[in-house]
């Protein structure tokens, strides 16, 4: 599985005409929103239904074309907050976060990160995840469950890393530079740890 989930859907579902590329200029029009990550797309087959999904790393709108600057806007953080509505409610089992973390180590890490296990436990109040390398095993605090899954994809990479490299040295901030999600996923937790005093993260690499 890639970094971030299968698309989700909130709202009604994309229309027919409101695929990755438009069909045409005069039937839609496809442009990036100022807000990070997120691609409206405008469609005059749309009249007044809203939709959002999740592609890779953006979020899809779907808007009528005749909405305004600001009703989209307004739409996209109302489309936003449903899409992590949906996704809060999920929670994936041992067998999927297994899944996970071998494609995530193959996407990141040249599949040279082989865990012998993964799985949720309820034990860590301390830290989100932990992980032995001299078992191969991995396990993260259920805590995480319910976090957006680019949070836990970014915990299950810190410690598939950590089966390569044990220590937070620069080696180890290294081989987290290519997963796109570093930082905002850090962010987060800081965020979490802040308000409710959480388990605490690593202290960023020192150069």
């Amino acid at each position: 599985m890639p970094a971030d989930p299968s698309p989700g859907l909130a709202g009604d579902p994309p229309a027919r005409g409101a695929g990755r590329r438009p069909r045409s200029a005069a039937t839609q029009q496809t442009r990036a929103s100022v807000t990070s990550a997120v691609e409206v797309r405008r469609s005059t087959r749309r009249s007044r239904t809203v939709s959002a999904y999740r592609e890779g790393d953006r979020t899809i709108v779907l808007i009528p074309a005749r909405m305004s600057e600001a009703e989209e806007q307004r739409w996209i953080g109302v489309m936003l907050d449903k899409l992590a509505a949906q996704e809060s409610k999920r929670v994936i089992g041992d067998g999927e976060l297994t899944e996970r973390a071998e494609r995530l180590s193959g996407q990141y890490l040249e599949g040279r990160a082989r865990p012998a296990s993964v799985r949720w436990v309820t034990n860590q109040n301390t830290r989100w995840g932990s992980c032995t390398p001299a078992e191969g095993s991995i396990r993260l605090s259920h805590r995480l469950q319910g976090m957006p899954e680019y949070v836990v994809d970014y915990v299950l990479l810190h410690e598939l890393a950590h089966l390569l490299v044990p220590g937070h040295g620069p080696r180890f901030w290294r081989l987290l530079e290519a997963y796109p999600r570093t930082e905002r996923a850090r962010g987060y937790l800081e965020g979490i740890v802040a308000a409710d005093r959480l388990p605490h993260l690593p202290a960023a690499r020192e150069e």
